[in-house]
Formats: structure tokens, C-alpha cells, sequence
């Protein structure tokens, strides 16, 4: 929508307040709530907030900033009716000159794109993000007490989440989403629902509505959705495996009809450059404790460094599909991530294999799981970060991570992942206590 087009809809549909989103480097959206009386000024990039109040921002005493909307991003908000409609735009964050804060994730994720632009490349990208519903107690606190105890594929009465799943479908649809799919996953209570792709910036402002839409319908139908990684042991975890193909002129460049796997020189490249940097991106698309959780054997989660084509042992598949279809998939990633900064360093890393003309390894068609550690290691497949950890120091040690994010965010985010490790670490956990305090 235009200016003018985004005033006539708050007219038209009785539009009280309008929700002027932001996220912070973690993910985290946050809001200023306007009244339709102040949507011009908004829309003339005039409503000023608190930057140091928001995680990884500035200072105390650089505390203005302001929140440039993108009208793109205008949608009304279906389930928020009670004083009349509610309406959302997404804002980047600019400071008092005028000039892109250089902390606001939506911009690390523009500045990339930009470079893509100027390489005569398109990056689009299709998340499938998946969640759990639990039940909630009394007082409307989430339990570990899933709502269903379906398994892969299931449906009712097994998938007692179908209702809910249904619901927040819909709702996505009214918010201007193309819903392809939804089902129940092979975690009890544990669902997905797959939308269209979409250029990269749009594709993460999904992301964040989605889980929005998600969590807000849940919790009108009584349920607690969470898109934490690994919430119950023994459980498989929630990943959110991430789609993602270049193009230009209109024309997918990952494709080409004469290889014998239908995939072009710059598909090859673009899974190198990944494979290349993965391993120093994953505290940022693994960002918690609780990932490293999910990235273990036995759950069919992607903990080693391999491709292939349909294989899903592997950290990167080509999914079947070619021609216009032809995709990368990586999928470590999990749904707890900022999309921004998550898409940013992936386009980043592929187009480091693009343009530096990377090959990849060798592709892995046999069942990476069933293979020994001695069969790894003489195929040389090597393992993820196997903790936050782990991630954070290859996070320090790769120089594409650094550049990407910009000094800013690279030294706000690395100081509060080495803040949650250790708060991690020196915590007495149940485990440990159930473990220990009568035997010793």
C-alpha cells in the first residue's frame, strides 16, 4: 500500500490503533502503539522511541531514534477488535540525522540484499517453522504437558491440535499470507505450517507475524504455543529449515537442465560458501542454550556438515523439485532465531561461495546417522557446535560473521551470548540436583 491507500483503510475500517513494530538483535519484537489520530506523523517518519530501552540498541544517552514505516508492511491485526480494529506496520529504525541505524537487524538484512542487487541477484526464501501447543494451568501459565499425543502426519482425534492449527491458518490467510500446508509433526503436540516463499525481507517479516499469529491464536484457544527449540526431553526438537534460491531476470539460477542433478555452477557455489561459514553462523541461527539441544543424533536434526540431494541426514538437501523450484535448503536453523540477522549471514556465506567460486565437497547420498564416527572422519563430515559455547567461539573466529553484522551488533550480540552461556553454566539445574543430592 501507498500513504494514501494506508489512510483510507484506517478510515474505512474503523482502525483505532496502529502497532509500529520493531526487533531487537535477539528477535524479540517490540511495539509503540499510536492512535489513528498520529498515523500521518508516523507516516512522515516523525514518531521518536527509546532506543537504549530496546536489547542491543544504543546507550542511555543516545536514547532517540526514530520509526521510519514501511507501508509494504501495512496489515490489519485480525484478533485485536475489542476498542475497534487494530492495525500493524513494520518500521526500520533511523537515527535523529536521518541515517539507517546500523543496529536495527532489518537493515543488516537490507544491506545484503543490496549487495545481491548489485550482482544482479534476487534472494528468496521459504521457511518451514515449526512449534509445539501445550496445555496451560489454571492461571494461564504454559505446562510441559502437550495438547495432543499425535505423531507425524496424524489427524483427528490423534491431532487434537487440528482446530487451533486450522484457525491459525486462516488468520495468516487474512493477513495476506498463502498457507501451501499444515500438519501435525512427530512431536506429540508438535505442528508445521508451510507459507509461500518471498524476496528475503519480506520472507523474515513473515517469520516474526507468523509466530506472532501463532502464538496469539493459541492462546485464544486456551493452548501456549512455543517455537522453543527442545522443550521435552526425548521429544524431537523445532527447527525452522530454511528455503532459499537465487534469481535474476526472472530465472532461477540454481538451475541448470544440463547437470546430471539439475543444479547449476552457482547452486554449487552458494552450498560451499554455507558449508564454508555455518559453523561460525550457528550462534546466531542456533542462538540458545536450548539449540544445542535439538542438534543431536537421533532426532533426525541436522548435526553434520554434509549435502545432498533428498537426503535428510544431511545439514544442506536440494529438495526434488527443479527448474523455477530449485532451492538450497539449509536446515539447522530453529525458530527461536532473529530472521534478519539468520537470512543475512546466509545470503552472506553463499554469496562468499559465489563469488570466490567455492566447490563444495563430495554429496553424501547414504545415511549420515548410521555411519560411525571413524566412517564420518574418513568421509570428512564433521560436526555443528555442540553448545552455545562452542558456537560463540566460532562465532568470534569467523570474519564474515563480524563483517556481516556490522561491529554494532557483532560485539551487542556476542556479549549477550557469552552472558547467557554463563548464566547457564553456573546454574544449579534439576538434573543435577535429582541426579546428586542423595547419593552424595
Amino acid at each position: 500500500m501507498d500513504r494514501n491507500e494506508i489512510i483510507r483503510v484506517v478510515r474505512e475500517q474503523n482502525v483505532k490503533f496502529i502497532r509500529l513494530q520493531v526487533t531487537d538483535i535477539f528477535g524479540q519484537l517490540k511495539n509503540v502503539a499510536i492512535t489513528a489520530s498520529q498515523l500521518e506523523k508516523a507516516l512522515d517518519n516523525q514518531i521518536a522511541f527509546d532506543g537504549s530501552s530496546i536489547e542491543g540498541f544504543v546507550r542511555i544517552h543516545e536514547s532517540d531514534q526514530y520509526l521510519w514505516p514501511d507501508p509494504a508492511t501495512f496489515c490489519l491485526l485480525p484478533w485485536d477488535r475489542g476498542l475497534g480494529s487494530v492495525a500493524r506496520l513494520i518500521c526500520d529504525v533511523h537515527n535523529p540525522d536521518g541515517t539507517p541505524f546500523v543496529g536495527d537487524p532489518r537493515y543488516i538484512l537490507k544491506r545484503q540484499l543490496e549487495r545481491a542487487a548489485g550482482l544482479g541477484y534476487r534472494f528468496n526464501v521459504g521457511p518451514e517453522c515449526e512449534f509445539y501447543l501445550f496445555k496451560t494451568d489454571g492461571k494461564g501459565n504454559p505446562t510441559l504437558e502437550p495438547n495432543d499425543e499425535g505423531a507425524y502426519f496424524d489427524m483427528g482425534p490423534l491431532d487434537l491440535g487440528e482446530k487451533t492449527r486450522s484457525e491459525i491458518c486462516l488468520t495468516l490467510e487474512d493477513m495476506g499470507f498463502e498457507i501451501e500446508a499444515s500438519h501435525h509433526e512427530c512431536g506429540h503436540g508438535q505442528h508445521e505450517i508451510d507459507f509461500k516463499y518471498a524476496e528475503a525481507l519480506k520472507a523474515a517479516d513473515n517469520i516474526l507475524t507468523f509466530k506472532l499469529a501463532v502464538k496469539t491464536v493459541a492462546g485464544l484457544n486456551g493452548f501456549h504455543a512455543t517455537f522453543m527449540p527442545k522443550p521435552i526431553f526425548g521429544m524431537a526438537g523445532s527447527g525452522m529449515h530454511t528455503n532459499m534460491s537465487l534469481f535474476r531476470e526472472g530465472k532461477n539460477v540454481f538451475y541448470d537442465p544440463a547437470d546430471g542433478k539439475g543444479l547449476s555452477k552457482t547452486a554449487r557455489h552458494f552450498i560451499a560458501g554455507l558449508l564454508n561459514h555455518v559453523y561460525g553462523m550457528c550462534a546466531v541461527t542456533n542462538p540458545l542454550v536450548n539449540s544445542y539441544k535439538r542438534l543431536v543424533p537421533g532426532f533426525e536434526a541436522p548435526c553434520y556438515l554434509a549435502w545432498s540431494t533428498q537426503n535428510r541426514s544431511a545439514l544442506i538437501r536440494v529438495p526434488a523439485a527443479r527448474g523455477q523450484s530449485t532451492r538450497v535448503e539449509l536446515r539447522s536453523p530453529d525458530p527461536a532465531c532473529n530472521p534478519y540477522l539468520s537470512l543475512a549471514l546466509c545470503l552472506a556465506a553463499g554469496l562468499d561461495g559465489v563469488e570466490k567460486g567455492l566447490e563444495p565437497p563430495a554429496e553424501v547420498a547414504e545415511n549420515i546417522y548410521g555411519m560411525s564416527r571413524s566412517q564420518r572422519e574418513e568421509r570428512g563430515i564433521t560436526n555443528l557446535p555442540g553448545s552455545l559455547e562452542e558456537a560463540v567461539a566460532a562465532f568470534k573466529a569467523d570474519p564474515l560473521v563480524r563483517e556481516t553484522l556490522g561491529e554494532h551488533v557483532y560485539r551487542q550480540y556476542l556479549n549477550g551470548k557469552e552472558t547467557e552461556w554463563e548464566e547457564y553454566r553456573t546454574r544449579v539445574s534439576s538434573w543435577e540436583v535429582q541426579k546428586y543430592i542423595k547419593a552424595y
